[in-house]
């Protein structure tokens, strides 16, 4: 049960902590919670945060309280923001760019999770057809995430994920049309503890659903779409995720898979 990491395209939309300034740990603000264990305003680093810009306690995050840094994921957006668009500058040593740099950490992060889901989708044979136009996107929204931090700060992200969407939701069709006539539809469903131990689930769409504590253990989960899915205490145990689609690894680190 894991996701696939060693394509070389898939390289730089990955999170790359040591080429990154720590934004994830500043920028954000975060409640009291089960996923974390204090309050942090916005912009304010983290009490955990070392000057080195590596985490004090980033082997033991979950017993410590920090389950939600656990599960957050850039897509790589922290280290391109450190290395491309501020040049290899950090909010330490230049303290004037430290609200741009965090300002852009947001906009950034969609923009790559764009990217992520445009290139996981450029993989897959059933939506070959598709391809021409996934490529265009992609290509778009890399430009895009190229530009200079006021020209980022100034996007307007959802209006990119309008079009972006409608085509992922076609390359989904066509991917999960070989799983079967059942295919569920629980796009959008509140499944919260919800009992599918054993399911056949062979190409259902997840798509923005929450799955929290939802008990999946042994269930059959080829070609099902996870794109949004919140899989928080999901119970994944012995499940088939052969061919899962656009499944993040941060989604398996929510999850209880061992």
């Amino acid at each position: 049960m894991t996701v696939r990491t060693d394509r070389p395209e898939m390289a730089r939309l990955e999170a790359d902590c040591s080429r990154c300034a720590a934004l994830c740990c500043v920028a954000p603000a975060f409640a009291k919670s089960s996923d974390f264990a204090v309050d942090k305003p916005a912009g304010q680093a983290c009490r955990n945060l070392a000057d080195d810009f590596r985490c004090r306690i980033h082997e033991d995050l979950p017993a410590r309280g920090f389950q939600g840094c656990v599960v957050f994921d850039c897509f790589g957006a922290g280290q391109r923001i450190t290395q491309e668009t501020f040049g290899g500058r950090d909010w330490r040593g230049a303290p004037e760019i430290a609200g741009a740099m965090f300002a852009t950490l947001p906009v950034m992060r969609q923009l790559h999770e764009l990217l992520w889901l445009l290139t996981e989708a450029l993989q897959l044979d059933e939506a070959r057809r598709l391809h021409p136009e996934l490529r265009t996107a992609r290509d778009e929204i890399d430009a895009l995430a190229a530009g200079t931090a006021d020209e980022l700060r100034g996007l307007d992200v959802d209006a990119y994920r309008k079009k972006v969407v409608p085509l992922l939701r076609r390359v989904s069709e066509l991917a999960r049309a070989g799983a079967g006539r059942r295919r569920p539809d629980h796009s959008g469903a509140h499944l919260i503890g919800r009992r599918f131990r054993g399911a056949d689930l062979r190409g259902a769409s997840f798509r923005g659903a929450l799955l929290i504590g939802a008990d999946l253990r042994d269930a059959d989960l080829r070609r099902a779409d996870f794109t949004g899915a919140d899989l928080r205490g999901a119970d994944l145990r012995g499940a088939d995720l052969t061919g899962a689609l656009f499944l993040t690894a941060a989604q398996l680190r929510a999850a209880r898979t061992a």
